[in-house]
């Protein structure tokens, strides 16, 4: 069974956990899209990881791919393979493969990233890693790729070519000082020379696991309202992170999929600039804050925190088919006399159980609650039977408005603190 597992809201829903727990009975775990603008933890033993761009399977010693819709900052992925084989993980050509076709982050993207931001008035929020402005250059045709790199003539004329406009424009809109050809070229040469074992074929190599009836698990980056074209817009990230990455981000045609595993946290939040309907005064937001630790992975930046929003988990879940869900963080929740739930969106005096299209209407909107008992109990055990009455009821009532059963329930950071509803 092949299954693919993206985030039902903003990102940082706890897709790492979920696609750790599952990657123990899966033969390959890969990545389609994104870069290291965004981070999975996975805590085992006691032990902290958080990956950026190799998938959190590496751990399990599963095959892992890097597929051609990730874009790469080779300086950043070089980094992570040291990182982890300095904690004894391995980290071979064997294990780890990345796509031929994915393209390349720079330098000039990088500063291209933070300058643009800089002079907006209304700031996106990136995290200034150079992943949309080469996104940019790669849907301009001038993007410079992995199989570009293996001849360095080839690299040498898209680099100098590059370069030709980009110092161009940094000199004369920006007023910055311009990019050395010859410190790129052999910074970039040495990257090359060490990732030039891990490179392939990577759609090839997967097409051929799948026949081989091979388990292939597919993860994600962000979440579906970060969608370049399904998410609050221009308030998302550059790539599809939802069902639609996979197949442009793979090449494995989306036939070969047999679950779509949607996660989402018992609430939600965001980081970063955009519209957040249900977002919790300071005081209560604080509270999830620290509770759950809700500072990213990549920047460590506070995440804005808010109660669940049902209107945007009907429309992620559509667009996702997700036949699945995953719920996580149930235990940040703990201690709360009250939660709410946002079951309708009120715009213009109208109810509404799915969000607007367009952002300007977003920051009209005022959610419409649910409010359910909370609970004060720990969770220990793993019977959902014994759960108290409070949050089985939640549980249900998500389950009922959303028409899809949770069967994983993540109730804490360590790898064995999950239900599994049979």
């Amino acid at each position: 069974m092949n299954i693919v597992v993206v985030g039902l809201q903003w990102g940082d829903e706890g897709k790492g956990k979920i696609i750790d727990f599952l990657s123990k009975s899966a033969d390959c775990i890969v990545r389609f899209q994104g870069g290291n603008n965004a981070g999975h933890t996975v805590v085992v033993d006691g032990k902290e990881f958080i990956f950026h761009l190799i998938p959190s399977g590496i751990l399990r010693g599963k095959i892992c791919v890097i597929g051609n819709g990730v874009v790469v900052d080779p300086k950043v992925l070089i980094e992570e393979i040291e990182s982890l084989r300095k904690r004894g993980i391995k980290v071979t050509p064997n294990n780890l493969k990345i796509s031929l076709l994915a393209h390349v982050i720079f330098p000039y993207h990088r500063i291209t990233d933070a300058l643009r931001e800089k002079i907006r008035k209304h700031k996106i929020g990136t995290t200034k890693k150079g992943i949309g402005p080469c996104m940019v250059d790669k849907v301009s045709r001038c993007g410079i790729r992995f199989c570009d790199l293996l001849d360095q003539q080839v690299f040498k004329e898209k680099l100098k070519d590059n370069l030709r406009e980009k110092n161009l424009i940094f000199k004369e809109i920006f007023k910055e000082k311009g990019f050395s050809f010859k410190k790129i070229f052999d910074e970039y040469k040495d990257y090359v020379d060490y990732l030039k074992p891990f490179l392939c074929d990577t759609a090839e190599f997967l097409n051929r696991l799948i026949k081989e009836r091979k388990k292939l698990l597919f993860e994600g980056a962000q979440g579906t309202f970060l969608d370049v074209d399904f998410g609050t817009y221009p308030y998302v990230t550059s790539s599809n992170s939802s069902i639609g990455g996979v197949t442009s981000g793979t090449g494995v045609s989306p036939i070969y999929i047999d679950k779509v595993i949607g996660v989402t946290k018992a609430y939600t939040t965001r980081v970063g600039e955009g519209p957040f309907p249900t977002e919790l005064p300071a005081r209560l937001s604080s509270f999830l804050r620290e509770k759950g630790k809700e500072f990213g992975a990549t920047t460590g930046r506070p995440r804005r925190c808010g109660w669940l929003d049902l209107v945007l988990l009907r429309r992620a879940v559509l667009l996702n088919g997700t036949n699945t869900l995953a719920l996580t963080k149930l235990d940040v929740l703990k201690g709360l006399e009250k939660i709410k739930v946002c079951v309708a969106y009120k715009l213009k005096g109208k109810l509404f159980k799915i969000p607007p299209l367009d952002t300007h209407s977003w920051q009209k909107i005022k959610p419409v609650y649910k409010e359910m008992k909370g609970w004060d109990t720990e969770i220990k055990q793993k019977d959902f039977k014994k759960l108290p009455a409070p949050i089985k009821d939640y549980i249900k009532f998500i389950e009922d408005d959303l028409k899809v059963k949770i069967k994983y329930i993540s109730f804490g950071s360590k790898r064995e603190e999950i239900i599994v509803r049979r």
